[in-house]
């Protein structure tokens, strides 16, 4: 959303350098520590509305799948649903994997799976680029993008992180966003940050202490998909929007069962309402997502009308 239009008046390379200066100055915001001061600072259940205004597209389009593709959608739903409801099943079979068996199944039973033909899909190689510095690139970019990474994409992650009874270092976390996105742009790619629906899903199931285990091996499988992206991106685009948008909903459900608890459940109700909305109104400013201007406005309203609140916190 940020550099796709940014790409039509500036170089890549103008924007690689921009990618290098978001990581420094993430580095220089964590290690001051004013990271965790902000995130201290703004309250849980305005956080949380964030998360579900930002999670809502994700339970709306599990409706709209088995609205659209029936057969599909509506098994892996079934599936879940009596997975989760015995639970003697379930702790055999995740509901999750389960529900992605079923619409394995059924994409193949139906014949709605159909890649192209393509003779040569090779491994990635890295592409180094070289950056180039300029002002315009720096003022348009380089803010937003921080603003983006450190409070809209580590804000859900530190929140449904939280909310699983983890209490993640903000700060360091912070300074390891600023040294990958130096990294990663030595590759032309995009900041690093601590996704809110990866770290979901992570932390939907079992024992809470071991769940550093399930990140490990995301993290395995990232570096295999991305060393095989042609080979899985050719699969992914052959496969039925229906399955990959049904398996999406149902692993982000008690996430948005807990962010719409939290977030209105007794305290800063108003402030939480008011990013919800904006947060789900999805209007951009100054080139910065609505998620953020979600928590700024819910933030001054329940610091202006919701006093007794902060009080009581």
């Amino acid at each position: 959303m940020l550099v796709g239009p940014a790409l039509a008046h500036l170089s890549f390379a103008e924007v690689i350098g921009a990618y290098y200066a978001t990581g420094l100055l993430m580095l220089a915001l964590g290690w001051s520590g004013w990271v965790g001061r902000a995130m201290r600072v703004l309250p849980m259940p305005v956080v949380m509305a964030m998360v579900a205004g930002v999670f809502l597209r994700f339970g709306l389009d599990l409706v709209f799948a088995v609205r659209d593709d029936f057969w599909i959608a509506a098994p892996m739903a079934a599936t879940f649903v009596l997975l989760a409801a015995l639970p003697a099943l379930g702790a055999r079979m995740p509901p999750l994997i389960g529900a992605l068996i079923v619409g394995a199944v059924m994409v193949a039973v139906l014949g709605k799976f159909a890649p192209a033909a393509i003779a040569d899909l090779p491994l990635v190689g890295p592409h180094l680029y070289v950056p180039a510095f300029s002002w315009r690139a720096m003022v348009e970019l380089v803010v937003p993008l921080a603003i983006t990474v450190l409070v809209v994409q580590n804000g859900q992650g530190i929140a449904v992180v939280r909310a699983a009874g983890h209490e993640p270092p903000v700060n360091a976390i912070a300074v390891a966003c600023g040294a990958g996105a130096i990294a990663s742009a030595l590759v032309g790619t995009v900041s690093t940050c601590l996704t809110g629906p990866v770290n979901a899903i992570i932390s939907a199931s079992g024992e809470r202490s071991r769940q550093y285990a399930a990140g490990l091996l995301v993290g395995l499988l990232a570096l295999g998909f991305g060393l095989f992206s042609p080979v899985f991106t050719h699969l992914l685009l052959a496969t039925p929007k229906a399955f990959i948008a049904a398996l999406g909903g149902l692993a982000m459900l008690r996430v948005l069962q807990t962010a719409f608890v939290t977030s209105f459940k007794e305290r800063f109700t108003l402030g939480a309402l008011v990013t919800f909305l904006v947060t789900v109104a999805d209007v951009p400013i100054f080139n910065v997502g609505a998620p953020f201007w979600g928590l700024v406005l819910g933030f001054a309203i329940a610091w202006l009308l919701e006093r007794e609140d902060f009080r009581a916190a």
